[in-house]
This record gives C-alpha cells, sequence and structure tokens, in this order.
C-alpha cells in the first residue's frame, strides 16, 4: 500500500475542541495543554503528543475580542437601562469585567485553536500519527 493510499485514522473535532477550551491536551484530554499562561507546551506530558506545530498567531486574540465584545455590550446594556450607575462606577466596572473575561478567556481560546489544528492535522499535526 502506498502513502497515498494510507488512511490516517480519524481525529474527531468535537472532543478535541472540548479538551482544549479545557486547556488540555487534544488528544488524551488529560495532559496539560500550555506550559505558561499562552506558551503551548511541546509535548503532552501524559501522551507524548508532539504540540509544537500550532500555528495560533492572532487567532485567539481575534475571538476573544469577540466574545467580550459581545457579552461586555449586553452588560452595558442591561446595567445602564435597569440600574442607571454613575458613569465612572461604569466605567471602572466594565473595564475590570472587560480585563477580568479576556485574561480567563484568551488561553481556551488558543487551546481551542490547536485542537483544531490537531484535529485536522494542520502544521505537521499528522506527520507523527
Amino acid at each position: 500500500m502506498s502513502n497515498a493510499e494510507t488512511i490516517l485514522e480519524d481525529r474527531l473535532t468535537k472532543p478535541a475542541i472540548l479538551n482544549g477550551l479545557q486547556c488540555k491536551c487534544p488528544n488524551c484530554g488529560e495532559g496539560k495543554l500550555f506550559a505558561r499562561y499562552l506558551k503551548v507546551a511541546d509535548t503532552c506530558p501524559v501522551c507524548d503528543e508532539e504540540l509544537f506545530h500550532h500555528r495560533a498567531d492572532d487567532g485567539p486574540a481575534y475571538l476573544t475580542i469577540l466574545l467580550v465584545a459581545h457579552i461586555i455590550g449586553f452588560v452595558i446594556h442591561f446595567w445602564w437601562v435597569y440600574y442607571r450607575p454613575e458613569p465612572w462606577v461604569m466605567a471602572t466596572g466594565l473595564t475590570i469585567g472587560s480585563v477580568a473575561l479576556s485574561l480567563a478567556l484568551l488561553p481556551r481560546m488558543k487551546g481551542m485553536i490547536v485542537a483544531i489544528q490537531w484535529s485536522r492535522r494542520m502544521h505537521g499535526f499528522g506527520h507523527n500519527g
């Protein structure tokens, strides 16, 4: 059987994405995906899957901004309509909320992007089996 005829085993996208959103290895779902806050580990400490192939680049930041902006937009609307706080209170609260939400979502979005790339065998993820 030639290389062109070899069928690679399926990598399910949905479980990989769920593992990525939990900052876990997309392959085994047990190992930590990140060595530090946003630094993807070179390999999974549990299953030794190579993770250094990823090319997340700016995608996680764009997704984080998209989600945070929509969430904060709803918060602004309901907070203003129902409570009418002082502008400085609203600005302070929304700033703190935006920063906290961004810091919480950014690693999860990066994990999701890495997991999608892994499941679709993009950027070299398919070469090691």
